[in-house]
């Protein structure tokens, strides 16, 4: 794993948006379902938003940028299932405005 993504990702752990502090209170310390998440992690090329590699689940939070990146995140999304990921998306609104819904799919990804 390149170096540089390490670096990446760690500054993005350091500026996490708010919708990416409000779902990763909910998610630390084995919240949900005992499961460990961490959050902005490198795999192979990309940096995911937050992943459980126990479960092989990956959780990606999309601000408006990603509405004209949808054939790019799907490409992406592709490749890491072909690695044998599970991809969930969000959009942010929906972790700000039904956070209780966004964390049930979660929770039940992860049973």
């Amino acid at each position: 794993m390149p170096s540089n993504l390490t670096k990446t990702a760690k500054n993005l752990r350091k500026k996490a948006t708010r919708v990416e502090t409000i779902l990763w209170s909910q998610l630390r310390a084995k919240q949900i379902e005992g499961v460990k998440f961490r959050r902005q992690q490198p795999i192979d090329e990309f940096i995911v938003d937050f992943v459980c590699f126990e479960k092989k689940l990956i959780i990606e939070l999309d601000g408006g940028q990603h509405a004209q990146a949808r054939a790019e995140d799907r490409e992406r999304d592709n490749r890491l299932s072909e690695k044998g990921y599970t991809v969930l998306r969000f959009w942010n609104n929906e972790v700000v405005e039904n956070l209780t819904g966004v964390l049930e799919v979660i929770r039940k990804k992860c049973l």
